[in-house]
């Protein structure tokens, strides 16, 4: 079964980026991905997919200050975020959809 990892996360002031990466353990360039995260006290909650085409769909509260892409020789997808707020503190995962395939998890702290 195929692993996923995320790194990247940390802590950052408002207004900030960070780059998270998705790294899966073998070729998951036919699959989709998606990028969730879950806030202290939230469920969690969907924040964008990637398609194997490389079409992204991302959530309003974030759609234009996040960017999803992959790089299939890598077998890492990534979540750009930019102009960062503190409402965006969560951990965030990585998963393939449909599946109960689930990275770990990496904190992402936005705080002045």
């Amino acid at each position: 079964q195929v692993q996923l990892v995320e790194s990247g996360g940390g802590l950052v002031q408002p207004g900030g980026s960070l780059r998270l990466s998705c790294e899966a353990s073998e070729d998951i360039s036919r699959e989709a991905v998606a990028w969730y995260r879950q806030a202290p006290g939230k469920q969690r909650e969907l924040v964008g997919t990637i398609f194997n085409n490389g079409l992204t769909n991302l959530v309003d509260s974030v759609k234009e200050r996040f960017i999803i892409s992959r790089y299939n020789s890598e077998q890492t997808i990534y979540l750009q975020m930019s102009t960062l707020k503190p409402e965006d503190t969560a951990v965030y995962y990585c998963t393939i959809p449909f599946t109960n395939t689930w990275g770990q998890g990496t904190q992402v702290t936005v705080s002045s």
